[in-house]
């Protein structure tokens, strides 16, 4: 009698415990935030927030000057293209070094050239030499050490936490190159209407120095070298363009990239030229123009930190994407600065959702033996997208005026993410969290 009864009250307790939901995945603010409980991480936090924040004030002070010293949009474009065109270029070396090197010693040595490079251009203004030419000459040195040092940074960040907590990590990254967004440009407008662009030039090189002291005392999580395999360049490269095709979720995230990039990105430099050209204002509505952007970026961030294991990043993707494309579109038809103002505020959130959910996207599937190639390829699709996009506007916004140019740009964007919208099945591999092919191949056969 009493084993019958043990019997129907182990069965009671099996169906109670097969009824009960399951348990959801943890969420919140704090727990968002749990990629900061780690000394690396919190340590290239701080120094990546100082750094950052200084390149904002030269990529404001850079398009400033040569506008307002040649009165041409395309100028501006060509700002841009110096910046970002030698950073696709060297891309595949970039992410070859990335995968064969010790990637926070090559991180070290590329941030002290761009500092160099930084100081230079503080240089020449300050003793007179202000030749539109030569200032995109040091732009494009800028760029040239840039895409040497990206896919090493992309892929550094992995080793500074555990992998449990990598998507709080990247998605953290992600929103302290926001906040130097909003932070470097509204210094560069106050320095801009006071001080000058010298001080802006300036203080970019001294901004360096954070984050070559940080990259001095961190220490990263062991990282497996055994699969790395000594691969030529264009070699290596193939390979990973290989081990990419083989993964969707991959391709999708370089594909948002690099729409973003061309039809979206290009606003952060047009905020210059809409200021005088539509606003009739001065450099400190630049400044918050550009800020605007960053801040945008800032607010929506906590969301997608603290309900990333709840919100999948195909969703994110889905709705952060035509968002955007409106948002640029209001942009480009907003009669004043505030209205203005108030657009890049949302085009700020639209940017980090897509760029930050893709990247983590990337970070999650790839395998660590692959990542440096991997990362390399999705920042030249981004790098290359970027300067077309801004020279093609600029050149456009000389003929159409900024504001059709801008708009037209925003409805190509708002296009093309409502046709990825239609195709479920694609963004649904954006969830994916594991380096396995999509068909059966494997890594020894991408490699050879």
């Amino acid at each position: 009698m009493n084993d019958a009864r043990r019997g129907q009250d182990d069965r009671s307790g099996e169906a109670t415990e097969a009824e009960s939901p399951p348990a959801l995945p943890p969420s919140g603010f704090r727990y968002g935030m749990r990629a900061l409980r780690h000394r690396n991480f919190r340590f290239f936090f701080a120094g990546a927030l100082a750094s950052n924040s200084g390149n904002w004030l030269q990529s404001l002070a850079v398009p400033f000057v040569l506008f307002d010293l040649t009165g041409m949009s395309l100028w501006v474009g060509l700002a841009g293209f110096a910046q970002f065109l030698p950073a696709f270029l060297l891309g595949p070396l970039g992410g070859s070094l990335a995968d064969r090197l010790d990637r926070r010693r090559l991180l070290l040595a590329t941030q002290l050239a761009m500092a160099a490079a930084a100081f230079l251009q503080w240089a020449t203004w300050t003793v007179g030499w202000r030749q539109p030419l030569l200032i995109l000459g040091i732009t494009a040195l800028t760029g040239i050490f840039s895409g040497l040092m990206i896919p090493s940074w992309q892929a550094f960040v992995p080793s500074l936490v555990p992998k449990q907590d990598l998507a709080s990590a990247i998605t953290l990254n992600s929103t302290q190159f926001n906040a130097s967004r909003a932070v470097g440009p509204a210094l560069a407008g106050l320095l801009l209407a006071t001080g000058g662009p010298g001080w802006a030039f300036f203080l970019n090189g001294v901004s360096f120095l954070a984050v070559i002291g940080v990259l001095w005392v961190v220490r990263p999580l062991v990282v497996d070298y055994s699969r790395r395999r000594a691969e030529g360049v264009v070699a290596g490269f193939l390979t990973a363009v290989a081990y990419m095709q083989e993964r969707t979720g991959i391709l999708v995230s370089v594909l948002c990239a690099m729409l973003v990039a061309f039809f979206g990105n290009p606003i952060a430099q047009f905020t210059v030229v809409f200021a005088d050209d539509v606003y009739g204002a001065g450099p400190r509505v630049v400044g918050a123009l550009a800020s605007a952007i960053g801040i945008g970026a800032v607010l929506v961030a906590p969301a997608l930190w603290s309900w990333d294991t709840r919100i999948p990043r195909s969703a994110v993707v889905r709705w952060g994407l035509p968002v955007y494309g409106l948002a640029v579109m209001a942009f480009g038809v907003a009669p004043n600065w505030p209205l203005g103002l108030a657009a890049l505020l949302v085009v700020g959130a639209g940017f980090l959702a897509v760029i930050a959910t893709t990247n983590t996207s990337v970070q999650l599937i790839v395998a660590d033996h692959m990542r440096g190639r991997v990362m390399s390829a999705r920042v030249m699709g981004f790098t290359l997208a970027f300067p077309v996009g801004s020279l093609v506007q600029g050149a456009l916004a000389d003929v159409w005026g900024p504001q059709v140019t801008v708009t037209v740009a925003g409805a190509c964007l708002l296009a093309a993410a409502l046709f990825l919208a239609t195709k479920p099945a694609t963004l649904a591999s954006l969830d994916r969290e594991d380096d396995t092919p999509d068909r059966r191949r494997t890594d020894e056969d991408l490699s050879g």
